[in-house]
C-alpha cells in the first residue's frame, strides 16, 4: 500500500510549482468552482483529492479558497509537520480505508451528497 497522509503541517512542494503550500486538511472534495491547469475557473469535478493545503507562508488568504492535491503530484517535502502517536494512528487509518471512500464518493450521484 502506498504511503501518504503526512502530518498537518508538512511544506510541501508541488510537480511545476514555485509556491510551497502547507498541508492543512486531508480528504478534500471541492464544492465550489475550480481553476484548471490554465488558470481558468470550471465546474467542480466529483473527486476526491488526499490533501487540502495553503500557500506557505501566507497561510489562508480567503476563507473558501483551498488547494486539493494528491500525494503524487508532491515533488519535494520541504518540512515535516508535527508527528505524534495520535497522528501516525490517523494516518494508518486513511491509508486502510482511502481508496474505498473515494472510489464510493467518485461514483455517487450528486443528489447522495445534497
Amino acid at each position: 500500500m502506498k504511503e501518504r497522509f503526512l502530518p498537518i503541517g508538512t511544506v510541501v512542494l508541488l510537480k511545476g510549482a514555485k509556491k510551497e503550500l502547507m498541508i492543512t486538511s486531508y480528504c478534500i472534495f471541492p464544492t465550489g468552482t475550480e481553476i484548471n491547469k490554465e488558470g481558468k475557473e470550471v465546474k467542480p469535478t466529483q473527486k476526491m483529492y488526499e490533501y487540502g493545503g495553503c500557500p506557505y507562508p501566507e497561510g489562508v488568504l480567503e476563507a473558501n479558497t483551498i488547494n486539493a492535491f494528491n500525494h503524487d503530484q508532491i515533488d519535494k517535502i520541504l518540512f515535516i509537520g508535527y508527528e505524534t502517536d495520535k497522528q501516525k494512528e490517523l494516518s494508518k487509518i486513511l491509508n486502510g480505508g482511502y481508496e474505498i471512500y473515494k472510489k464510493k464518493f467518485e461514483e455517487a450521484k450528486p443528489e447522495d451528497y445534497q
